[in-house]
């Protein structure tokens, strides 16, 4: 498993983490617009604890069916809308009070014709005749004494059901609601469904945000109003910062593991006669053999274009470019500069193996093993090819296929410390454990100097929870780590993620996250553990930060929109926040006497 590998691994841990602590996410992060989200009762009629419209309406065609009792007055949960008042007449529907006649009235009597009208609009709703149900609505609101939030209510949902809807109306009526009463969850999901339909997806997520976490998390419909948000905002957002955003490298930790994960070859030799752009592809290769990656993306692409005088050099700068690429997010890119290098030469294994990495990438998995039988056609003694092979097979969960490949590779070159790590790696997952151990024991002792066998052996320990014994592993990786010019700093990450596992230690945790950033400023790893470590503690600025940093090392669109999501669904909370104090000190309380 290389490091590139292993950040994914990581990342993957730390949302599984949150995944299985759900009710205490829900309850005390962020994270919680991810699980819930707000239900549309549309029609629904009244503030909490009042009538529902849609549910009187089906007793009543149920009673006109003869399948129950009609609701009388003495039934436990009261009668049927249609029960509660006298039949409407026609003059009583068209009168019209002016301003005169109601301030002559009582103010008994103006909430008498009030709830008139609101009942009379009610039958109407029920009766699909919304553009009528609005009317007494209005007249309701401009009697009423005192401004009845229900009103408004009640009106917006007559106006989102107009063929077409009034979603201005609907909006400005449930601010009016919601001036009157904050905690209004019925107004808070037809203003949210307004303001999605007119694609204010961040107002709408703030409201189905809010009315979940009111609602208690009881509707189970709720989740899919924040998430089916989230997912709007989020590809929306990330469609848009990839139009403007130039392809860029992801960090030199993760481009360094990715061209570890390949044995090393000799470098081309050059023709008698070299030109320009021979001797510059040569230095794109010492440059990036150096971890100079930077330069060498700068030197492949001008050997290119100065023009290579023979084949393999062609085939071998088209590789390198891209493979720079793929790393880089261009997928496209690098499949044409991959394509183009197999033309050049066929039996080319390294560029076979990366196409077959890239139409992975593309969610094309026969494609993909097509380019490995290829290549063991071409090349068969190639231990690339085996090692690259179990890594897909691994990836998709066939870990006894993934298993016997990494045998293989490592049988034709038992020198790749990659092979033994993740053949363990692949026997731990079959529930081959104590084998597994003990591949990682003798691989230690065949590596000394290398920090993955401890990383790696590591994070199983943590996996089994024995705590103590992985930060051990951990430590011991990164000692050896430090010794380098550019240390990996996923032991680091990892030793975080076990302290706080281990002692519920967030500061440690936080402190280790941190010295990796600080040697590795693009640490994808780092900065997804510090953000979930914020969520954890309700820091939900820091969090937002984190997230931000996140987003902007995404190399392409899908992880820029898992980084916008988790971003968003923070602002959610954070202004429910702002908006509930008191409701956010409660859930905070409750997540801590959780934790």
């Amino acid at each position: 498993m290389s490091s590139s590998e292993s950040s994914a691994g990581l990342l993957e841990k730390v949302q599984t983490f949150v995944a299985e602590n759900r009710r205490a996410v829900l309850i005390g992060s962020a994270a919680a617009a991810l699980a819930v989200g707000g239900a549309v009762y549309l029609a629904s009629t009244s503030r909490p604890g009042a009538p529902d419209v849609e549910k009187a309406a089906k007793k009543a065609k149920k009673a006109a069916k003869g399948g129950k009792k009609r609701k009388t007055v003495k039934d436990k949960d009261g009668p049927i809308l249609e029960e509660r008042k006298p039949k409407a007449t026609a003059e009583e529907d068209a009168k019209v009070y002016t301003a005169e006649e109601i301030a002559a009235m009582s103010e008994e009597e103006r909430q008498k014709v009030a709830s008139s009208f609101k009942a009379r609009g009610n039958s109407a709703y029920q009766a699909r005749q919304f553009a009528t149900a609005a009317e007494l609505y209005t007249r309701a609101i401009e009697v009423s004494p005192k401004a009845e939030p229900v009103f408004y209510s009640n009106r917006a949902a007559c106006y989102i059901n107009l063929s077409p809807p009034k979603y201005d109306e609907v909006i400005a009526d449930c601010d009016e609601a919601l001036r009157l009463d904050t905690k209004y969850v019925k107004a808070l999901n037809r203003r949210a469904m307004a303001l999605e339909a007119v694609e204010r997806y961040q107002e709408a997520l703030r409201d189905f945000t809010a009315a979940t976490i009111l609602d208690k998390f009881q509707n189970q419909s709720a989740a899919q109003s924040v998430e089916r948000v989230l997912k709007k905002l989020s590809a929306l957002q990330a469609a848009e910062i990839m139009k403007g955003r130039e392809p860029r490298l992801p960090s030199h930790t993760f481009i360094a593991a990715y061209f570890a994960a390949f044995r090393p070859r000799p470098q081309p030799t050059l023709p008698e006669e070299p030109t320009t752009g021979d001797n510059t592809l040569l230095l794109a290769i010492q440059a990036t053999e150096a971890a100079d990656y930077i330069h060498a993306v700068s030197l492949v692409n001008e050997a290119i274009e100065q023009g290579i005088s023979w084949d393999t050099g062609k085939a071998e700068a088209l590789n390198l470019r891209g493979t720079f690429k793929f790393l880089m997010g261009d997928i496209d890119g690098a499949k044409a500069d991959l394509e183009e290098s197999l033309k050049l030469v066929p039996s080319f294994t390294q560029s076979l193996v990366k196409l077959a990495s890239v139409h992975m990438e593309q969610g094309d998995p026969q494609s993909t093993f097509e380019c490995f039988e290829r290549a063991i056609t071409f090349n068969p003694s190639d231990p690339d090819i085996y090692y690259h092979r179990g890594q897909v097979l691994f990836i998709m969960s066939d870990f006894m296929e993934a298993s016997k490949n990494y045998t293989k590779s490592t049988e034709l070159d038992d020198q790749f410390v990659f092979s033994h790590i993740q053949n363990a790696v692949a026997e731990y997952k079959v529930g081959n454990i104590a084998h597994s151990m003990a591949t990682f024991r003798r691989t230690l002792v065949a590596f000394p100097q290398r920090s993955e066998p401890h990383n790696y052996y590591g994070e199983l320990l943590m996996d089994q929870q024995r705590f103590e014994d992985a930060v051990e592993k951990f430590d011991k990786a990164f000692e050896i780590e430090k010794t380098k010019r550019s240390p990996n700093v996923l032991p680091l990450v990892n030793k975080g993620l076990a302290l706080y596992q281990w002692k519920q230690d967030i500061g440690a945790a936080e402190r280790c996250c941190r010295e990796a950033l600080e040697i590795d400023p693009e640490c994808e790893a780092a900065v997804a553990t510090l953000a979930q470590l914020s969520l954890q503690q309700s820091k939900i600025d820091g969090a937002v930060e984190m997230f931000d940093r996140q987003a902007e090392l995404a190399r392409s669109e899908p992880e820029l929109t898992n980084a916008l999501t988790y971003k968003y669904a923070a602002l959610a909370q954070s202004e429910f926040a702002k908006n509930y104090p008191a409701m956010a000190l409660e859930m905070q309380a409750m997540a801590a006497s959780m934790a």
